[in-house]
């Protein structure tokens, strides 16, 4: 279940876990790091993918614009 909206997050939720849905507006891979920005009624959040966790990277790396995902993790 959906703990907050995208466009709620700000810095309070800083090494907090959260659940969120949303649609992928963007995705960019910047050669190492994926930024991915998820969107929902509420706004826009940046999921940023790290290479040093090599499964959830594999898994941005598929993920295209309009996709539906729901992101369990916030840090």
């Amino acid at each position: 279940m959906r703990t907050n909206y995208c466009g709620a997050i700000d810095k309070t939720y800083l090494d907090q876990e959260i659940t969120l849905y949303g649609w992928v507006h963007r995705r960019r891979d910047h050669g190492g790091v994926i930024f991915i920005d998820l969107r929902d009624r509420e706004g826009i959040v940046q999921i940023v993918c790290d290479p040093d966790h090599k499964e959830n990277f594999q898994i941005a790396e598929k993920i295209r614009t309009e996709y539906v995902l729901k992101n369990c993790r916030s840090s």
